[in-house]
């Protein structure tokens, strides 16, 4: 028999589309002559709901949506993601949709409540299999973070299953795949069950979702993967002893994945937000050059319209390299110093500055023009500003409030200083946007003269190993230390980490291409006196 993986991009909440959207894939699969199509966790609705799970009316949209969906599908057994409320409790669901009706739900056994996860808020457990007959061959339903523990495969095992058709909202992370890989073939191993992997598509406020859908045989060879990062209708045909085979995309370089990632999470949020274009500030340094690439290979430089505003202290070839990048990308680009806005702040408050030299105050200042110049613009032809900070300066606070923080989508949120370089050669590879001395020259916010980041802080190879280390791995100060980093620069990082909350809370929110980043998986109390020694 041939069976379908709709690898779809939901937008949450929009049940009607999606719902026409997995119709729309279920007409395509029977065509080309497969009996069921499987779609991903929560497919109805999109992933992850949220508080809307909390709401009654929810949970009546989403059963009208579902019974409107399962009249319309004949020829081909559709397995759909959906919330589902029953006998007074509500879970995170699947069904069978077959001949016109539902013909069968089965109801998610493990909640995950880690990292960006929070089902026990919302969900009650499931724990009875669910196994159904469709060309002579019997499978069974798991969801997600089911299969990431034994006992909802056992039970489809035991209930008499051959394969696990497994629906999934699996985010992105970086080499994500090879855990999913791995934990799948720790279930095959233990129930002897081929395995197909269905997984959602698309950016969902900070989470990316990537799709890479796939499946495994009896023995745990992978037979079929779907491409990531994009929908996809994948086709596969049951071999004999029960050997799901189809197309076999060849994987990608992590520095690959992670820039698609990015893309794509830029444009499902301004697409999905229906804002009409994007506004940057670019200062000739490699962050606002990344993002800047980004966002034209998202959305297009039609939709992208990026501001140079120099300062006393931005050099010349700042200047030249923004126009040069701005001219390769054909982006609208406009200039306009902020030299007498600054000498009129700065003459405003000389008299009670009188005395103190000057400091962080005034280069904060420069970062403070600039983002309330970017936000009016934002205002008055309502593109969205995108900050171009990256992770390891939101993770030490070397961002500006209401400065080079202000804006409303945070692209490099959590892509690390070191990983900018490696993506911004990466992206060069492709095609030459981001000019080469923006690349080797030493990086300098240019808030002051001759300064360079530096000038305080460890070399980014140093200061990024210790942040993932502290902050994506949770290692206390000694195992960081014994690792071979100096204990004063270890000491110094996780106590710049840790006093720069305040400023993490009031960011904009940005893309999680790590296992933790700086937002729903980061829950750390601004105000607290406890100090990292074990």
């Amino acid at each position: 028999m041939k069976l379908a993986i709709a690898q779809i991009n939901c937008v949450l909440g929009d049940l009607a589309g999606n719902a026409a959207h997995i119709l729309q894939y279920a007409e395509q699969a029977k065509q080309q002559g497969a009996q069921l199509l499987l779609t991903p966790e929560l497919s109805l609705c999109g992933y992850p709901p949220e508080d809307l799970l909390l709401r009654e009316g929810f949970y009546h949209a989403c059963a009208l949506a579902l019974e409107k969906l399962a009249a319309s599908v004949s020829g081909i057994a559709v397995v759909v993601g959906h919330p589902h409320e029953q006998n007074g409790k509500r879970y995170n669901a699947a069904s069978l949709l077959k001949d016109g009706a539902i013909a069968a739900t089965y109801l998610k056994h493990e909640l995950p409540n880690y990292s960006v996860f929070d089902e026990e808020r919302y969900f009650a457990h499931g724990n009875e299999p669910c196994v159904f007959d469709i060309g002579g061959i019997r499978f069974a339903l798991n969801i997600c973070a089911d299969i990431w523990e034994q006992e909802a495969a056992r039970r489809a095992h035991d209930a008499g299953a051959q394969v696990l058709l497994v629906l999934n909202a699996s985010p992105y992370a970086i080499d994500k795949h090879t855990s999913r890989y791995r934990v799948i073939r720790q279930r095959i191993a233990e129930t002897g069950m081929a395995v197909i992997y269905a997984n959602m598509v698309g950016g969902q406020d900070e989470l990316v979702f990537d799709g890479g859908s796939f499946a495994m045989d009896c023995d745990g060879i992978l037979t079929a993967q779907t491409a990531h990062f994009e929908e996809r209708l994948s086709i596969m045909e049951m071999q004999r002893n029960l050997r799901p085979a189809g197309e076999h995309v060849a994987a990608t370089s992590k520095e690959a994945d992670a820039y698609r990632a990015l893309c794509l999470g830029v444009r499902d949020y301004i697409g999905k937000n229906r804002f009409p274009g994007v506004l940057l500030g670019l200062s000739g340094g490699i962050d606002s050059a990344l993002t800047l690439a980004i966002a034209v290979d998202a959305l297009g430089a039609d939709k992208v319209h990026v501001v140079m505003m120099p300062s006393p202290y931005t050099a010349q070839i700042s200047l030249d390299d923004a126009r040069e990048m701005a001219k390769i990308l054909g982006v609208r680009y406009d200039e306009f110093s902020i030299e007498s806005m600054f000498k009129s702040f700065s003459a405003t408050l000389e008299n009670i500055f009188a005395g103190r030299a000057a400091d962080t105050t005034e280069e904060n200042l420069q970062a403070r023009i600039r983002g309330t110049l970017l936000m009016a613009l934002s205002n008055k032809f309502g593109s969205l500003v995108l900050t171009t900070g990256n992770k390891s300066e939101m993770a030490v606070g070397y961002a500006t409030l209401y400065g080079d923080m202000a804006g409303g989508f945070a692209v490099l949120k959590d892509v690390s200083k070191t990983l900018v370089y490696r993506l911004s050669r990466y992206r060069n590879s492709l095609g030459y946007v981001i000019p080469e001395r923006i690349i080797t020259r030493p990086p300098s916010a240019e808030l002051r003269a001759d300064q360079t980041d530096q000038d305080s802080l460890p070399p980014y190879d140093v200061l990024d190993a210790i942040m993932a280390c502290y902050v994506e791995q949770n290692l206390a100060i000694p195992e960081i230390i014994a690792r071979g980093y100096a204990e004063a620069d270890v000491r110094r990082v996780v106590h710049l980490i840790r006093i720069s909350e305040y400023k993490r809370r009031q960011s904009a929110v940005g893309i999680r291409i790590t296992e933790r980043g700086f937002g729903k998986d980061w829950r750390y109390p601004i105000t607290a006196r406890y100090q990292d020694e074990f």
